[in-house]
């Protein structure tokens, strides 16, 4: 799933409701580092967690 994501693309991570909304700032590979209202930058990997694309 998480292959879709581009930057700019917002996200939510399913077992950290409280980071809020997130922002694709880069993909390589399966690493992606999204920007997090509550969290800040988190790098994620890909192979491990499922981002959930939020469409507004």
């Amino acid at each position: 799933m998480n292959e879709i994501l581009e930057p700019g693309m917002l996200v939510r991570h399913p077992a950290q409701p409280d980071w809020g909304l997130g922002q694709v700032q880069s993909r390589i590979g399966m690493r992606v580092t999204v920007n997090f209202e509550h969290a800040g930058k988190v790098a994620i990997d890909g192979r491990e967690v499922h981002l959930v694309p939020v469409f507004e």
